[in-house]
């Protein structure tokens, strides 16, 4: 027999960019593994270089990094990651972003627009990542975007559970911010065992971020209303919906989120809201001056690890979600 044979061993490195090396770190702790120490720089006209210093040759390399603002900056140093590890010949490349940027433009409203949350796909494709994985994307096609394996990871449990031990939910009724999240709050329900209620609204589409809630649909009177939603932005959506339930006889609001963006008013707008307490993961990173008496943040770190986990193991991430992911 000619040739040679060698016994492959497997070797999972998780790498981080620099948006949120925190819960990076709090990944690779809970796997048991460090993260790869990485050179990442920005060149004084805002290019920028990243070089791995260990030898990524045959690993099955994570690549973490959540698109908090500047939001194309961390995108492209992503890419860039991706790109010098399919080049250091990393044998498969998993692309994690707890927050996937440009998830809302996911279709066309009128002509002439693009659909962002393909060309980013198609970019992580072209850089050389062979699987996506993401933390509640904005709407599920976009799972389909990219043209290769996708885990759509679903902070529903994370949150669920810490309602569950503060809250009585034979109390709550779980509310849908709108007709896109019936299908999660769905999932909430049938979690909590407690009735659904939907807010019906309207945005200008000549205006960005202008809602108008029109219409409560289900019963809130008297009882604890929980919002629910992937993401909460500039809070206007969230804030006007907790005034409509207030007005039809909500006996308290609370909200729950996985992404706590929190651009521009968002903060001074919940902190004048009648929701009592706003509950997000750190799939984005919180900055002290976005952090306030109402906010609780809960770590996502141990359900991305656990993923991870079984993507090297090759197991099964719908395990996860009891066969819903």
């Amino acid at each position: 027999m000619t040739g040679m044979k060698r016994a492959t061993v497997k070797n999972l490195m998780l790498f981080s960019g620099r948006a949120h090396c925190q819960l990076a770190q709090e990944v690779a702790d809970l796997l048991g593994t460090g993260l790869v120490p990485t050179t990442a720089r920005d060149f004084a006209n805002g290019e920028i270089y990243v070089r791995f210093t260990e030898s990524v040759r045959g690993c099955d390399a994570f690549v973490m990094q959540s698109h908090t603002a500047p939001i194309n900056q961390w995108i492209m140093e992503q890419l860039i990651m991706v790109d010098a590890l399919k080049r250091a010949s990393a044998k498969r490349i998993t692309v994690v972003t707890p927050f996937y940027g440009y998830a809302r433009q996911d279709k066309k409203h009128k002509g002439r627009e693009p659909i962002s949350a393909r060309l980013v796909a198609d970019m992580f494709k072209t850089a050389g990542a062979d699987r996506l994985m993401a933390v509640d994307l904005h709407s599920g096609q976009i799972q389909g975007f990219f043209d290769g394996p996708v885990d759509h990871l679903f902070a529903l449990p994370v949150l669920a559970e810490y309602v569950t031990s503060k809250y009585d939910a034979a109390q709550m009724t779980v509310v849908s911010p709108d007709a896109g999240r019936v299908r999660v709050a769905d999932l909430w329900t049938d979690r909590l065992g407690c009735p659904l209620a939907i807010i019906h609204k309207r945005r200008d589409p000549n205006q960005v971020d202008q809602v108008t809630v029109q219409e409560v649909i289900g019963e809130v009177r008297g009882r604890v209303c929980l919002l629910i939603d992937d993401m909460i932005d500039t809070a206007g959506t969230i804030t006007k919906a907790a005034e409509a339930l207030m007005g039809a006889g909500a006996a308290g609001v609370v909200g729950a989120a996985t992404h706590a963006v929190l651009s521009g008013p968002a903060v001074d707008r919940l902190k004048n809201s009648p929701i009592s307490e706003i509950i997000v993961t750190n799939t984005l990173p919180l900055s002290d001056e976005l952090r306030f008496d109402k906010i609780t943040e809960l770590s996502i770190a141990p359900l991305i690890s656990r993923a991870i986990r079984e993507v090297f193991e090759e197991g099964s991430v719908t395990s996860l979600f009891n066969g819903e992911a």
